[in-house]
């Protein structure tokens, strides 16, 4: 028997294929070089806007000390600067004052000056832990800003986040309805509309003028621009850097996103209809009735250092034009803020929910009609605690892919049987591999033996395991809810902080990833025996008994590695799926498949009349058979 030699170029291979994953986790992360120069562009930036701010301040700037409507000698002056909108600034409500507006789940907070929220915050929901004490605020301490662009037909270019609006809150039944007008007379106004109903994230916004076709100049539309700078609200910062990204529809019902990776990302779709700013569990989303014609879409990353770049995560940009109709503006809007919940998104049949990344294609498919579907049903509909919602979820997928795990066993127990045969006709045509392979297809013919039927179950399972990969890192039910050791099942389970941060794997020891890959080892131990003597050597392919060695120690190594940072739920989803699999694997060799039953079943399958070969097999021995022929003509 040839004695089987350590395979050095194996070990070379594994190792740069594991270096390969890592170079593609990290190919999209910015140098040093890029970092600095980016720094150095935002500092340029930073600025010129604020040499422009002071320079506009100069030419725009309001009285500290509000003036009356009747006050003609403080109107001329504010005129000078303002043109008709210079009525605003001698209004009472010409001052830093705000008006709050709350229902059950959310409560904002509105500025007289420039008319929009300066605060959103999430009654329902704690950042960074659930014991933490602090609500979710999407928007605080001026991290967002919404302006539009006035130009006037005197040639004055305004900023509407400068100048003052008039706010007047009134109820239509149980809404709350906010106006804000900026006036440029008793009756001439720029309005927005904020309408806000009981228990709902989503707030009717409606932007409108009215007698200013002779004040703002109807010849091309005004730039709104919204801005967000997002506020860190998970435990991990790297997790809510990963998912914080810009989503968007447009066209006929289609949908984008801005790249989530890399420095000052930029999209400009046309005929858009909603853009969210989402970030990992929370997301504000500006919806219209008549989409825009066009947009600039900007994404910018504000983490380099994990540990130092905690507060925000994103800074995102919006630019799109308000088209005027009949010489006046009219705009049917909304916003939505509130957590990216698929079912809460689903329910306002807007398309919200396309911003869940559940993947593309059949992974999609999946996560949107079997995963969604199920585990909501265990966590609330029966009511059980997420962790062993998690389990039981598992359970009910294996068990539903077993009869697949059987084929693919049976498949190799077959190929087991068949091998001294195949190691036969190896040694038979051991100079002749082109007749080799022929004859190794006739017996597979012959003994009723599929070599393909082993991996197509195996292919059939891998959409499933990849739509996990998507699901619960987007499952928003598990979000700060608790499980044995882990208070989040959203995030990382750190049992063990460590002193130091170790490259792609962190600062910290995760359980859940050690135990999963504790059970990977195990699985593929137990396997991959069966899979060596199913699988004969073919002449000119890598020897797969040795791969598998090294396989075994490569995938548990890649487990800890890559999921220490990921959620529990995930990791915990892994861990019961390889105990499962282990024992369905258990079951199936010893007590379901009949290794001699297989033989003589074979054994009476080679005298029977060999079935008729399918296209794809016959298309195979007539290429081998031209091939063999064109061979002995060169002979």
């Amino acid at each position: 028997m040839e004695e089987k030699k350590f395979d050095l170029n194996s070990i070379i291979g594994f190792v740069l294929i594991f270096g390969i994953l890592i170079w593609i986790m990290y190919q999209n992360q910015p140098s040093d070089k890029e970092i600095a120069a980016e720094k150095a562009k935002k500092e340029l930036v930073a600025k010129q806007e604020a040499q422009a701010k002071a320079d506009e301040t100069k030419t725009t700037a309001l009285p500290v000390a509000a003036a009356t409507p009747g006050d003609t000698v403080q109107l001329a002056q504010l005129q000078k600067t303002l043109g008709s909108f210079a009525y605003s600034a001698t209004l009472p409500s010409a001052k830093e004052a705000f008006t709050t507006i709350e229902n059950e789940k959310i409560k904002l907070k509105i500025a007289n000056k420039g008319g929009y929220i300066v605060e959103a915050t999430l009654k329902e929901f704690k950042r960074l832990e659930k014991h933490s004490g602090q609500l979710v605020q999407l928007i605080k301490d001026n991290n967002a800003n919404l302006n539009i662009q006035l130009q006037t037909t005197d040639n004055r270019t305004l900023n509407s986040k400068d100048l003052f609006f008039e706010p007047n809150l009134t109820k239509n039944g149980a809404d709350q309805i906010l106006t804000m007008r900026l006036k440029a007379g008793a009756n001439e106004f720029l309005e927005y509309k904020y309408i806000l109903k009981p228990n709902d994230y989503l707030i009717g916004f409606d932007i409108r003028s009215q007698g200013l076709n002779k004040v703002l100049n109807s010849a091309k539309s005004l730039d709104l621009v919204w801005d967000l700078k997002t506020n860190r609200n998970e435990k991990s910062v790297s997790i809510e850097k990963r998912f914080a990204q810009i989503e968007y529809q447009y066209g006929d019902e289609k949908y984008s996103s801005v790249s989530p990776n890399g420095v000052g990302k930029e999209e400009t779709p046309v005929k858009v209809s909603y853009i969210a700013f989402k970030q990992h569990f929370f997301t504000t989303i500006l919806s219209t009735d008549k989409p825009f014609e066009k947009s600039k879409l900007q994404s910018d990353d504000l983490v380099k250092d994990d540990k130092i770049d905690t507060a925000y995560i994103k800074q995102f940009k919006a630019t799109v034009p308000l088209a005027f109709s009949n010489g006046e503006l009219d705009y049917k809007m909304s916003w939505y803020f509130g957590p990216s919940d698929y079912k809460v998104l689903k329910s306002y049949d807007k398309n919200f929910e396309k911003i869940i990344p559940l993947g593309w294609g059949i992974f999609g498919w999946i996560n949107k009609w079997v995963f969604i579907p199920l585990f909501g049903f265990l966590s609330s509909t029966i009511g059980l605690s997420l962790g062993i919602a998690i389990i039981i979820f598992t359970i009910i997928i294996k068990l539903a892919m077993s009869p697949i795990t059987y084929k693919s066993f049976l498949s190799q127990a077959k190929m087991k049987v068949l091998r001294p045969e195949i190691t036969e006709l190896g040694e038979k045509f051991k100079k002749d591999p082109m007749k080799k392979q022929q004859e190794t297809m006739k017996l597979y013919n012959k003994a009723g033996v599929n070599p393909m039927a082993g991996c197509i179950p195996a292919l059939i399972q891998l959409p499933f395991m990849y739509a996990s990969f998507q699901f619960f890192p987007s499952a928003f039910e598990l979000r700060q809810k608790s499980f044995l050791w882990a208070d989040d099942l959203s995030s990382f389970d750190s049992v063990v902080k460590l002193p130091f941060n170790i490259p792609i794997y962190g600062d910290h020891i995760s359980l859940f990833p050690i135990l999963a890959a504790v059970a990977i080892f195990f699985y593929m131990k137990m396997t991959s025996g069966d899979q060596q003597m199913a699988a004969p050597q073919q002449e000119g392919m890598p020897d797969m008994a040795k791969m598998m060695k090294i396989m075994i120690y490569v995938s548990p190594l890649m487990m800890l590695v890559f999921f220490n940072t990921y959620g529990a739920g995930l990791s915990l989803y892994n861990f019961i799926s390889n105990l499962i699999t282990i024992g369905i694997m258990f079951v199936i060799k010893n007590y379901i498949v009949d290794s001699d039953r297989i033989h003589a079943q074979i054994q009476e399958n080679k005298l029977k009349e060999p079935k008729k070969q399918s296209k794809f097999q016959q298309r195979l021995q007539e290429v081998m058979e031209q091939q063999e022929a064109a061979k002995k003509v060169k002979k």
